[in-house]
């Protein structure tokens, strides 16, 4: 089985400020966002073999609170997508070809600079191709980003069509997918983090 989470909140999510390779850790909410993970995890009986994780920090922070036991790999494949110059932008005044870009994701491509979507698709659907004969054996934990995890969700769902880029994923959210005979399961939401911290700081 595979379990794909979002890191918890850090102070640029807090700020509502654009972070994609910037490197800052989990603040306090995050870290308590990552506890409730591993609850929840416990709750459903659920020992995790091993993790794959982000290079980032905050994700590899989440990874650490969750299955501080478990063997755990960096892969740079996990990495949220490159913002390039926008970096750090201010989500409550966008440029206005971002907004463009988060108002039709499937049309409308990023803007200069940032990574294409389509390379996210690819590199996560390498990762995923890389990990499925383990997967079917061992449960294993994949700690990452909000559009890394977009990424994988839509090469795990083709039939989406793209509507995964306009979903939101908030902190902590935790999907599932099995894996039987070398293939995936359509990956389903199994904690929705972001209804239980809805405003918080």
């Amino acid at each position: 089985m595979v379990y794909i989470i979002r890191h918890g909140k850090t102070e640029m999510n807090a700020k509502m400020l654009m972070q994609g390779r910037s490197n800052h850790p989990l603040n306090e909410t995050g870290f308590a966002q990552a506890e409730e993970a591993a609850e929840r995890f416990a709750e459903m009986g659920v020992k995790i073999d091993k993790v794959y994780t982000s290079p980032l920090i905050r994700a590899v922070q989440t990874a650490e609170k969750i299955a501080p036991d478990a063997e755990v790999i960096v892969d740079d494949r996990l990495i949220e997508m490159d913002y390039g110059p926008y970096e750090g932008m201010d989500l409550n005044n966008p440029a206005p070809e971002v907004i463009s870009f988060f108002m039709d994701f499937v049309n409308v491509p990023a803007p200069e600079g940032m990574e294409p979507l389509p390379a996210i698709v690819k590199r996560l659907g390498e990762f995923l191709r890389g990990i499925v004969k383990e997967a079917e054996s061992k449960n294993i934990l994949i700690s990452t980003h909000a559009i890394a995890m977009k990424g994988a969700l839509e090469y795990l769902t083709p039939e989406s069509k793209g509507s995964y880029w306009a979903k939101n994923i908030g902190n902590c959210d935790i999907y599932a997918s099995e894996v039987k005979d070398g293939k995936f399961s359509v990956p389903v939401c199994i904690e929705d983090g972001k209804n239980r911290w809805e405003g918080a700081e």
